[in-house]
């Protein structure tokens, strides 16, 4: 069975785990950690320290051996906030691809909130209630309101551990000003998102990564029968801790070296949240956000996961909501990505497209009209920029873009080499969406009229012809008809084949 790996490098530190998939389920194999304070310097100066940028390197070359000697099928690598928020990134983007082979990949606050959710919702019993899930990093906040193992709402704020040591505690232990001013801004940037949040009115808390764990750990060596941290034990921890140097941190249950270096902050952090959220408590979850990508891998995998059915949710979800805002047609949308995907069944011979097209052409034919919204002339460019900008929820940036692609070229214009669309595609991907765009083209002429005059279309591949057996509404499909015969000359360029569309 595949081995899959997840390396999530953070603000604060670089995680690794390693899960063989056996039974559409996971079972950790590996996983390491090391705290290298990528971050630190962006905070201050925006820019990664080259120290830490080889400290980062010198942990990924010990991942790297892991994950060979394990023998990992398949290794995804993430970043967040430090890389976000750094001017420098793309160096040492270049510097883990020249040192790894791998291909790192910047996410959004709200994919990095999404896959979290993920991974918490797949491994807890949280999927029947309203749950606010709290992730708290070296450089930024995420938040994610979860219902029913649905996401909501989601909220990416800068109030990571590291980053608000960096700009507020500069005494060990702080001055009294110094907390003063730190509770401020935070209450400031809760003040954002508070009320969003407190509409919906989470049922429980759960939080995860570092800061969360300590948390719970020094409250569990005091309470043996806690079962979470309540709201009054999370404020006095956080005055307690405040009220310690360093070596006196260090000696509390729960916290190590590193961890106490950046504690004060983020527990001020728990403590502001639970009581502006007017929330009772957290529990803390020991998954997060590489879980989360093994989760998303998986799923990619195997569709018999329940990963997969719960990312198949997020992203219809998604493509709703969207196309929603943007007042497209969800009859007309629909459709035309039910006749898509009946041709990408009957030519799939003929076009030999990966499955995973499949997923986007369905995406892209729900979201073709969002450019319409901006205006109608130029609209393929718009819905290109638009749909490549925007955060779609279960789809990365490059799916985004392959995405914004297929769109692109619904109008006049054809994908060749040179289009600035097609040269920010893989090489592959570059040779595949010519024959995907012709697939969205046809779908979108069977249904010219946008009064759905056909029901449905078959297809028959023949050496030198491919007839598209259409059947058509009581009322007739002649528009149809005329639609695609204007696309039969691109056909023929691609495929080499006749298109012979008729009634059947």
């Amino acid at each position: 069975m595949p081995i899959f790996a997840a390396v999530d490098i953070g603000a604060n530190s670089v995680r690794l785990k390693i899960a063989r998939l056996a039974q559409h389920r996971l079972k950790m194999l590996h996983q390491d950690r090391e705290v290298t304070r990528l971050g630190e310097a962006v905070f201050r100066s925006g820019q990664l320290e080259p120290q830490a940028m080889a400290h980062t390197i010198q942990v990924l070359r010990r991942f790297l051996k892991a994950t060979q000697t394990i023998g990992a099928d398949s290794v995804r690598v993430v970043a967040t906030s430090s890389l976000r928020d750094s001017s420098n990134a793309q160096t040492f983007v270049d510097w883990v691809r020249s040192a790894t082979g791998w291909r790192l990949e910047v996410i959004s606050g709200l994919e990095e909130g999404r896959l979290i959710q993920l991974a918490v919702c797949a491994g807890a019993r949280i999927s029947r209630k309203r749950a606010l899930l709290i992730d708290l990093g070296g450089g930024s906040c995420e938040l994610t309101i979860s219902d029913r193992g649905q996401i909501g709402e989601m909220f990416s704020l800068p109030l990571g551990a590291v980053r608000l040591t960096q700009e507020f505690l500069r005494r060990d232990p702080p001055r009294s000003r110094e907390l003063e001013q730190l509770r401020e801004y935070i209450g400031e940037e809760i003040g954002r998102v508070e009320k969003q949040i407190n509409t919906v009115r989470p049922e429980i808390a759960v939080a995860t990564s570092g800061t969360a764990a300590a948390l719970a750990s020094l409250w569990k060596s005091r309470n043996q029968s806690a079962n979470g941290v309540p709201q009054k034990g999370v404020s006095v921890l956080a005055a307690e801790i405040a009220r310690c140097d360093l070596q006196g941190r260090i000696g509390l249950h729960g916290i190590g070296p590193r961890r106490a270096e950046i504690i004060v902050a983020g527990a001020f952090v728990y403590s502001e949240l639970l009581r502006r959220l007017k929330l009772s408590g957290f529990r803390y979850s020991p998954l997060g956000l590489r879980d989360g990508v093994l989760a998303q891998m998986v799923a990619d995998f195997d569709a018999g996961t329940r990963f997969s059915r719960q990312i198949e949710t997020q992203r219809s979800n998604s493509l709703l909501v969207m196309g929603k805002h943007y007042a497209v047609d969800p009859l007309f949308a629909e459709r035309v990505r039910k006749l898509t995907l009946e041709l990408f069944v009957g030519m799939r011979s003929l076009h030999g497209l990966p499955p995973e097209y499949e997923q986007w052409l369905s995406a892209a034919a729900m979201l073709q009209e969002v450019g319409s919204f901006l205006n109608r002339s130029g609209r393929r460019r718009h819905a290109y920029y638009i749909i490549s900008h925007s955060e779609i929820f279960g789809f990365s940036v490059y799916e985004r873009q392959i995405v914004a692609a297929l769109v692109r070229y619904l109008g006049r214009s054809q994908p060749t080499p040179e289009s600035r669309a097609m040269r920010r595609l893989q090489a592959k991907d570059r040779e595949y969406l010519p024959k995907a765009v012709m697939l969205l083209r046809l779908a979108r002429a069977l249904d010219q009229g946008r009064r759905g005059n056909v029901k449905g279309v078959a297809v028959q591949t023949k050496a030198d012809q491919v007839r598209l057996k259409i059947k058509p509404a009581d009322s007739g499909a002649e528009l149809e008809l005329w639609a695609l015969g204007k696309e039969r000359p691109y056909f023929r360029s691609l495929f080499g084949r006749e298109l012979v569309p008729a009634l059947s």
